[in-house]
């Protein structure tokens, strides 16, 4: 009897390979890091030959680790970061071009020529998102207007895109299977998620031929096989990694939310059978299940979340280790007067502002290294508590608890400070690694490694609990400083002459 499952996570700025068993404990790991290229400024791309070397370095050194030979493997479960868009030969299987990533804004003034063409609200209506750079759809648009004859090797159907999950499968399967999810799907602004297909009308405005794109599947269910790791092996779970996140968190039922704090931030709320339109700048999108029958969720999207601790580490130089921002944090009583909006690649829900750019405000000489770093980490925590508002009043609701996962909520300052700014009692599960978790328990129901979900829920538990600890009257001082600083980073956009 099989005795793991592996979950690929390929995230935006590393490949990672967990394999779990069937407690959901997490029996080996590896990880590797690829580079991230800014060609210009807003412009962020990767290599995709890099995201797949880099995938299958790490799930071969995972495997090893533990001695896992291909017939003690499951299931292969696949989640990835989203949006991110590859197109590629479809005989030779090399890029065109590289991988334009989610956080990229070059495809801005495309998002601005179709609210004038008057767009916009039939994009919200098919595919619950809300036009923006964000989403695959231009950044697609953008490689087959700007790449010499790719327009028309399109047409003649000589290139296929996919999101990275996409990219993945077409390697492993040795360009047998061209296909994607319907989480995936949801996040390209092609595919409407009511009638669950590409939309022509939509491809049409964008000069976008659907030979391109991948069939769409379930994301509990197969994916064709791969024999790259010396045997067979089955793929049969695919999900982009928030909707992994809250599978993960086993949330399963309408009401149920989690907070994902990765290189970006992410507030999932499962809605049910219902697609529930957002007046709070909320995206409707399509949340992992089991089965054909599909489940909505609403999302808020912020941009930047721990990417601000790695530009902390990578480009000030003011960290060794993303880790070592909670001891600069609790150096200082508070931050100083001062609040960071990294607004890097523009700003997510609910504000949609895709030339805000970073700014830090109430700087005075006193200002230490320590406060700088801890502003930072507390922005991840005021970008979160801006989607919980928008949540709460989209849902009618009010959130008292909250699941969280994701690299940065191992930060015990991070997640009280959440607790004290937001009021509510945040959950950090006994396994953070939820998302790779999610696409492995969509992989191994697929395949009866978990007999169903009551089974899944059993794995569940709570490592640790924070609780609310401040006064009305701070969290509110907070807020009206955090709002201020948000004007300010909207107005340097707005300003611009």
């Amino acid at each position: 009897m099989s005795r793991y499952i592996i979950a690929m996570d390929a995230g935006t700025t590393s490949s990672r390979c967990i394999l779990f068993d069937r407690q959901g404990s997490i029996c080996s790991v590896a990880q590797k890091e690829f580079a991230q290229h800014y060609p210009q400024p807003g412009w962020v791309e990767h290599d995709p030959m890099e995201i797949w070397s880099t995938q299958m370095g790490v799930t071969m050194e995972a495997m090893q680790k533990i001695d896992a030979r291909p017939e003690d493997i499951a299931a292969i479960g696949i989640t990835n970061q989203r949006e991110t868009t590859i197109v590629w030969d479809a005989r030779t299987g090399v890029p065109v071009y590289p991988a334009i990533v989610w956080q990229c804004r070059r495809t801005a003034g495309r998002i601005d020529a179709l609210r004038a063409d008057g767009w916009e609200e039939t994009i919200r209506a098919k595919t619950g998102l809300i036009p923006d750079a964000y989403f695959s759809a231009t950044k697609l648009a953008w490689i087959l207007d700007h790449i010499p004859d790719a327009r028309e090797r399109a047409e003649r159907g000589e290139l296929k895109f996919g999101t990275v999950d996409t990219w993945l499968i077409w390697n492993l399967t040795d360009h047998q299977v061209h296909a994607t999810d319907y989480t995936n799907a949801s996040r390209t602004m092609l595919f409407d998620i009511h009638r669950l297909c590409w939309d022509k009308k939509i491809l049409e405005y964008f000069r976008i031929p659907e030979s391109m794109l991948p069939e769409v599947r379930p994301s509990s269910g197969s994916y064709g096989q791969t024999v790259k790791f010396g045997g067979s092996i089955p793929i049969t779970g695919v999900a982009g990694d928030q909707q992994a996140a809250l599978f993960g968190q086993c949330g399963f039922q309408p009401g149920d939310v989690k907070s994902t704090y990765g290189t970006g931030g992410f507030l999932l709320l499962n809605t049910g059978e219902r697609a529930v339109t957002s007046t709070q700048g909320l995206l409707t999108t399509i949340a992992a299940s089991v089965g054909e029958d599909v489940q909505y969720a609403l999302e808020g999207s912020v941009f930047v979340a721990g990417a601000a601790i790695q530009w902390l580490r990578d480009e000030l130089g003011l960290l060794t280790n993303s880790p070592q921002s909670e001891e600069f944090c609790r150096q200082v009583p508070d931050a100083g007067g001062i609040y960071v909006v990294p607004a890097f690649v523009g700003m997510g829900a609910p504000y949609w502002e895709p030339y805000a750019r970073g700014t830090i405000v109430g700087l005075t000489r006193g200002v230490t290294k320590a406060h700088l770093i801890r502003s930072t980490v507390e922005s991840l925590a005021y970008q979160t508590e801006d989607l919980l508002r928008a949540m709460g009043k989209e849902a009618g609701l009010e959130i008292t608890a909250l699941k969280v996962d994701g690299g940065a909520c191992a930060n015990d300052f991070l997640m009280q400070f959440q607790a004290d700014l937001s009021n509510v009692t945040i959950q950090r599960p006994a396994c953070i690694e939820t998302t790779a978790l999610g696409a492995a328990y969509l992989a191994g129901l697929a395949v009866g490694y978990w007999k169903g979900i009551p089974e899944v829920e059993e794995n569940w538990s709570c490592q640790r609990e924070f609780y609310p600890s401040i006064s009305r009257e701070t969290r509110e001082t907070w807020r009206r400083g955090w709002d201020r600083a948000v004007r300010c980073a909207i107005a340097w956009a707005k300003d611009e002459g």
